[in-house]
Formats: C-alpha cells, sequence, structure tokens
C-alpha cells in the first residue's frame, strides 16, 4: 500500500471514528448564534457528517441555498435540496472562490491535520462580509485542563479519542489561525454545558442551577469571525 493510501485510509478511519455527529446542545448554540446575528443567503455546513446540523440549518428557513460537505456519503435521509459534496476536508475543496455568504463546521477542525489550510479555505470559500462559524472542544474548561495537569492530555484528546481528535485548540490559537487567514479577531461563545471532572455525565450546570457558564465550565466553543474584504 502506497503512503497515499495509507494516509487516505486513515483519514477514513479517523471520519467514521467521529461518528458524524455532535450534541444538541452544540447544535443549540449554532441556532442561537445564527439566529441573533441574523445571518442569511448561501451557506456551507463543512463537515456535515450524518447530516444533523444540516437538517437543523435547513429547518431555521433562513437561508437561500444550503450545501454540505463530508469525507461521508451523502445521508439517505437528507432532503434533495440539499448539495452535498464528498470529499476529503484535508485537502482544499473543488468550489469556485467566494461561493457562500455564510460557512458553519461543527465540531471538525479537530479531526483535521492543518488547522491553517482550513481556515485559509474557508476564508476562500466565503464572499467579502461573510461570517464563519465553527466549534471544537474548549480546551480551556476546569475538566480538560485537570486531564492536562493529571494525565498529560486534554480531556477530549486522550488515546480513546484518536485517531479521531488530531489537533488541539486553544482561543489563542484559534485567533491567530483566523487572523493570519484574513479573518477578523474572532468572538467566543460557549455551550454552557460541562461535564465535571471524573464526572462528566453530571454537569456544573446542574449543580449550580445553571449560574456556572462560560470559559472553565463549557465543553465547547464556537468561534465567530467575518472576512471583511
Amino acid at each position: 500500500m502506497s503512503t497515499n493510501q495509507t494516509l487516505k485510509l486513515q483519514r477514513q478511519l479517523a471520519s467514521v471514528a467521529s461518528n458524524g455527529i455532535s450534541g444538541e446542545p452544540i447544535y443549540t448554540a449554532f441556532e442561537q448564534v445564527l439566529t441573533q446575528l441574523e445571518l442569511k443567503g448561501d451557506i456551507l455546513d463543512f463537515g456535515a457528517g450524518t447530516g444533523y446540523l444540516t437538517r437543523h440549518l435547513q429547518a431555521l428557513g433562513r437561508f437561500t441555498s444550503l450545501t454540505a460537505i463530508d469525507m461521508m456519503p451523502r445521508p439517505v435521509s437528507l432532503d434533495e435540496s440539499v448539495s452535498w459534496l464528498t470529499w476529503d476536508l484535508n485537502e482544499a475543496v473543488d468550489m469556485p472562490d467566494r461561493t457562500f455568504d455564510v460557512i458553519v463546521s461543527a465540531e471538525v477542525i479537530e479531526h483535521l491535520e492543518n488547522p491553517r489550510a482550513v481556515a485559509r479555505e474557508w476564508f476562500r470559500l466565503l464572499r467579502p462580509g461573510g461570517t464563519l462559524v465553527f466549534s471544537t472542544p474548549n480546551n480551556e474548561s476546569w475538566r480538560s485542563l485537570f486531564a492536562l495537569l493529571l494525565q498529560g492530555h486534554f480531556v477530549a484528546f486522550s488515546d480513546s479519542c484518536y485517531p479521531a481528535h488530531i489537533t488541539a485548540l486553544l482561543r489563542k490559537d484559534m485567533e491567530r489561525i483566523l487572523t493570519e487567514a484574513g479573518f477578523s479577531v474572532p468572538t467566543f461563545v460557549f455551550s454552557n454545558v460541562g461535564g465535571i471532572p471524573k464526572f462528566p455525565t453530571l454537569h456544573w450546570q446542574t449543580i449550580s442551577a445553571g449560574l456556572l457558564k462560560g470559559v472553565r465550565y463549557s465543553d465547547n466553543i464556537l468561534a465567530i469571525a467575518k472576512r471583511n474584504s
């Protein structure tokens, strides 16, 4: 087996390991951001997996067209009005420049080999004034920081998460990656759902009646940035 064939197989295995699905708190956070920012136009779901977020986006009724891309094949249950491209997201996408007004990407960048390359690709695919919204595990939560201190890795990047999760990012990393690609300085919002260290199914929000929120108490983070030119 050649090096390229081996790499392709590794990427396919990683795609399968990801299960192609995130969690409802993440989808809810995306919906809130898209609605609050009143985003419209042509939207790309980058790393659509099994199409869960794609269907959420369609249900919002905000967008002129909806395109989804993933290494996984098109889900059979996806509405025919959604355009689908099966593609290795580690590679440059076979789409024209300045195609979309909005790009969303839920829990994808941590699966990819080169976050700077994907940020440049997002920038290329967005029209001037377009908006990027992506999420990734929040490696600055108490749960993740305790895992780093005690086990030597962020909580979402243990051996059990490999080879699905390969790229761990902090807010500073995301800011540098996005601004280097030409985006505005990103803003960040949080899922406000986070597991307690060693008891991940018990959430900070449950024991605090919802008072504990933000960076230290959320398992996931969303970055929002604009292409201004």
